[in-house]
């Protein structure tokens, strides 16, 4: 009795089947214009009215894909992207491919006109006798539902996203519509191109070229038959047939599909049998996509760009919409990071501060183009990740090239990096590059004082101690002597004399910030010591400003980008600005050119004689050093210190080296030595541009005779005359004591120069007693020797 009932049921589910085929066939007789056979009666007609009323008009959005950053060479970095998708076109798909996902999906797709009524009917009488949906999509149809889906996803529209694939006859009937309509505004090939760029492939590969690169680490364009096979089975239910989650489900629905073309007669008994042989982990060769920048060569760099990116306008009105372009919007990013500096600056850095390291010593360097602004490389000594105990394992996400807003951190102490903005403020000043300066006497022990009276603006709180690394001062000293041996109490004495808040405005004009984008703070230690952070890009391309003869370029990573349909974007040029004088960097060079032929960083000149200029800097405690320097071409800033504490850098073992103390020179130095060699094959050897003669010996004025005068009046009249003045020492001399004997220089001397003041001690000590004549035995006479013998 069970099984008469379940019959007579079926038996009213066929005949509700076949009228509701009947209906059916009427919409398409309305829809497609083709004879309608057996749609009769009021259900019919009603049907077809309903069909009418249906929305007909279809639009696809544009497709969510992939975008690409590419380092100058062309070699891919990163793949930023909402969804792992590369579109192309329907030639660079292998024909072998489309012909395996038209037969699984669609083999009478060439010959219907987007619904195929075999299907329709079949599927119709299926499901009367089950209590499944069974699909009779068309290939069409499913990309309809695929692009309904897409487009409500990218809307943020969930329940039109679920809509889109109900199993319902409803939509069934509205996907009909669209399916018509389709038809009728594409060709089979773009219907066909669309949907393999648009079909989900599983493991998070939309598309048939992210698909092809991710299992098979090959193009789409090259796929073979089981390669081909293995993909169109895939579609149907791609988040459990993936051949990497699921191998054995992945083999039997390609065994599916080669069993459907062999059948179709698209392939062979021979090729049928052989690709059914190869079991599917051993097709496998699986690419991830560097869809973040932890997953990229250069993560560093790559956190960088992608900051970079949400600030270009050009790319969008606000960030949100920026981020849009870049993730889903197939664009090629080509940046100006050199692969081969930039490998060969981390392999150079790593060799004197390792990754890893047991002392916890940090190092990372920065090397940009004066006169571009373009950033050639970006180094630092760890591992880009998070992990326990990360600092004993060299592991962090921070940037430490950059400022806060692209990854990075506030910086690091610059040192006497800072005396080059010392050095422009003077020059600027009227001080020439032979001139002197004046400085007090300190050793690395006695610290000289300045009062706060001499401090002037942006005092310190109280008197300020400043020592010297070596035993030196007391008196002006040359320029290019205080500069190459980096003399505080010299620097110290120029930056109050040329007024604390002056060489600050320089630092800003030349633009050194914080890492936070604060400017250093006015104060004594910050602006004339380097007691004030920064990062090395900031640094760098501080110093290629001068480089560039008063150039200043902001740091720029960007060569150029390209829209998804090859289309040049229009990038806004990089605001290069004058900022000083070209006659002053040029005289700034020139000093700093001291620095390593006969100063601190003595040894650490270029091959082949190729001119450079810099700076060390090193901070009092030695917790942080620095190299700063440039040629014509390139400019590097190397830093090396301790980030994870405020550990001095004393009696360390490095690298296989000890070292007592770590200074500017000590490291950073032949760091960077090492990397502008390696950055500089390949260039022209250039000359820096020579300084005017004005600017090296200033305006010569005659010094004024004062001996005799006190210590007031000489310095009344010097500096009436245009010059500076500083007691320099004493002298013997029978004039009274405490008054001007002579002054260094006399004679002529440069505007500005500090004249020193030799004063009187006010005795000249009795000469020495004359030596007592001693009486002394006569002297034998020489005997005349004897003519020798010639032989």
């Amino acid at each position: 009795m069970h099984g008469r009932v379940t019959n007579l049921g079926n038996v009213v589910s066929l005949l509700g089947a076949f009228v509701a085929t009947s209906m059916v066939m009427g919409l398409l007789a309305a829809g497609l214009l083709i004879p309608a056979v057996g749609a009769t009666g009021s259900a019919a007609t009603s049907g077809v009215q309903m069909f009418d009323n249906l929305p007909g008009e279809f639009t696809a959005s544009p497709l969510s894909q992939q975008s690409k950053i590419l380092d100058a060479k062309g070699n891919v970095i990163a793949t930023p992207q909402e969804e792992n998708r590369i579109i192309v076109s329907l030639d660079q798909v292998a024909p072998i491919m489309q012909k395996a996902q038209i037969a699984i999906e669609d083999s009478r797709f060439y010959e219907h006109g987007g619904v195929d009524p075999r299907g329709i009917a079949r599927a119709l009488v299926s499901n009367a006798q089950g209590s499944g949906t069974q699909g009779a999509s068309t290939l069409t149809q499913q990309y309809v539902k695929l692009t309904l889906q897409e487009n409500a996803l990218r809307a943020n529209n969930e329940e039109a996203a679920k809509a889109a694939v109900a199993r319902s006859y409803t939509r069934k009937l509205q996907e009909l519509k669209y399916a018509v309509t389709l038809e009728k505004e594409m060709t089979k090939n773009q219907i066909l191109q669309g949907y393999l760029n648009l079909a989900y492939y599983g493991d998070l590969a939309y598309g048939i070229e992210a698909a092809s690169q991710h299992y098979f680490s090959t193009s789409a364009k090259k796929l073979t038959l089981p390669q081909a096979a293995l993909l169109a089975g895939l579609v149907q239910n791609p988040g459990t047939t993936d051949p990497v989650h699921f191998p054995a489900k992945a083999q039997a629905r390609r065994d599916v599909v080669l069993d459907r073309m062999h059948t179709l007669g698209i392939i062979n008994d021979k090729d049928w049998t052989a690709a059914k042989a190869i079991p599917v982990k051993k097709m496998l060769k699986v690419k991830q996509p560097l869809s973040n920048c932890a997953a990229s060569s250069q993560p560093y760099f790559c956190s960088y760009v992608l900051a970079y990116l949400k600030k270009m306008p050009e790319l969008g009105k606000s960030v949100p919409e920026r981020i849009k372009n870049i993730t889903q919007g197939g664009l090629t990013i080509q940046t100006t990071l050199n692969p081969d500096i930039q490998t060969m600056a981390a392999h150079q850095l790593s060799q004197r501060v390792p990754v890893g390291n047991k002392v916890q010593i940090g190092g990372a360097a920065s090397i940009v183009e004066p006169g571009t602004g373009k950033v050639l490389a970006m180094v630092q000594n760890t591992t880009y990740g998070t992990a326990k105990n990360a600092a004993a394992k060299g592991v962090t996400q921070v940037n430490w090239n950059v400022d806060r807003d692209y990854g990075g951190e506030n910086g690091f102490q610059i040192g006497s990096t800072a005396k080059m903005y010392a050095i422009v403020t003077a020059l600027q000043s009227g001080i020439p590059v032979n001139g002197t300066i004046p400085s007090k006497f300190a050793t690395p022990t006695k610290p000289a004082f300045y009062s706060l009276k001499e401090q002037g603006a942006c005092p310190a709180m109280q008197d300020w101690p400043v020592r010297n690394d070596d035993v030196i001062g007391g008196k002006p000293l040359p320029f290019a002597t205080a500069v190459a041996k980096s003399v505080n109490t010299a620097f110290a004495s120029l930056v109050f004399k040329l007024g604390t808040p002056n060489v600050l405005n320089t630092m800003k004009k030349l633009h050194l910030h914080q890492g936070s984008g604060s400017a250093p703070p006015c104060l004594p230690a910050a602006v004339t010591l380097g007691a004030t952070d920064t990062t090395p890009l900031t640094l760098a391309s501080s110093y290629a400003t001068i480089a560039a003869n008063g150039k200043y370029c902001p740091p720029d990573p960007i060569l150029s980008i390209t829209t998804n349909d090859k289309k040049p974007l229009t990038l806004r040029a990089n605001p290069c600005a004058q900022v000083i004088d070209p006659d002053i960097a040029k005289g700034t060079t020139q000093l700093l050119t001291h620095v390593i032929t006969e100063g601190t960083a003595k040894g650490d000149g270029l091959s082949g004689g190729r001119p450079s200029a810099g700076k060390t800097g090193t901070t009092s405690d030695h917790v942080e050093s620095w190299f700063v320097g440039y040629t014509p071409q390139l400019a590097t800033a190397v830093w090396v210190g301790t980030p994870y504490s405020e550990r001095p850098m004393q009696r360390i073992n490095l690298a296989g080296q000890y070292y007592p103390e770590v200074f500017g020179a000590t490291i950073a130095a032949p760091v960077w030595q090492a990397i502008m060699n390696g950055a500089s094959q390949g260039l022209a050897i250039r000359q820096f541009d020579q300084p005017s003669d004005r600017l090296l010996n200033g305006d010569l004025l005659a010094v004024p005779y004062v001996s005799g005068m006190t210590i007031d009046q000489a310095s009344a009249v010097l500096r009436g005359a245009g010059f500076s003045v500083q007691v320099s020492g004493q002298t013997n001399s029978t004039l009274p004591r405490g008054v001007v004997v002579f002054t260094t220089p006399s004679g002529t001397a440069v505007r500005g120069t500090t004249i020193g003041l030799v004063l009187s001690t006010g005795s000249v000590p009795p000469p020495p007693p004359a030596p007592t004549p001693t009486t002394s035995a006569p002297t034998p006479p020489t005997p005349t020797p004897k003519p020798s013998k010639k032989h």
